[in-house]
């Protein structure tokens, strides 16, 4: 049921995920997730401030009700869920930008002024590592 992956700052892609609210699938029949996940590749792999955050794919994060939904995380890290994107390059661009924030902060947090805006009101979850909370 669990396979291993490298343990480093990841965004791990619903790729089951809806395509959109009212909608499973675009035209040719692909899940929002398996778009936002190809999006999200292309554009890691074409930008080299994005080549240490690692693209990870899974069936269903289970926040079935916010679509094209991802979880961002790292050791000792706090992690994050988002959803509700379009899955396009300007959404990739806009998660990317995030991740690398937030791989180089030291617990996860990233200061507000820093968000793309592409990420604002996306955020459903905040989760604690393995062993720890979150202080105020």
């Amino acid at each position: 049921m669990l396979t291993s992956v490298e343990d480093g700052p990841a965004i791990v892609v619903c790729n089951t995920c809806r395509f959109s609210t009212e909608t499973r699938e675009d035209a040719q029949g692909r899940r929002g997730g398996a778009l936002l996940a190809d999006a999200l590749t292309t554009a890691r792999d074409a930008d080299p401030r994005y080549a240490g955050i690692a693209i990870q794919q899974m069936p269903c994060l289970f926040a079935c009700n916010d679509h094209c939904t991802v979880h961002l995380r790292a050791p000792d890290k706090v992690g994050y869920v988002l959803g509700r994107f379009t899955p396009d390059a300007e959404a990739a661009g806009a998660i990317l930008d995030y991740a690398a924030h937030y791989a180089a902060s030291e617990h996860g947090r990233v200061p507000f002024a820093q968000w793309p805006k592409g990420v604002k009101g996306h955020f459903i979850v905040r989760v604690p590592p393995a062993g720890q909370v979150v202080e105020s």
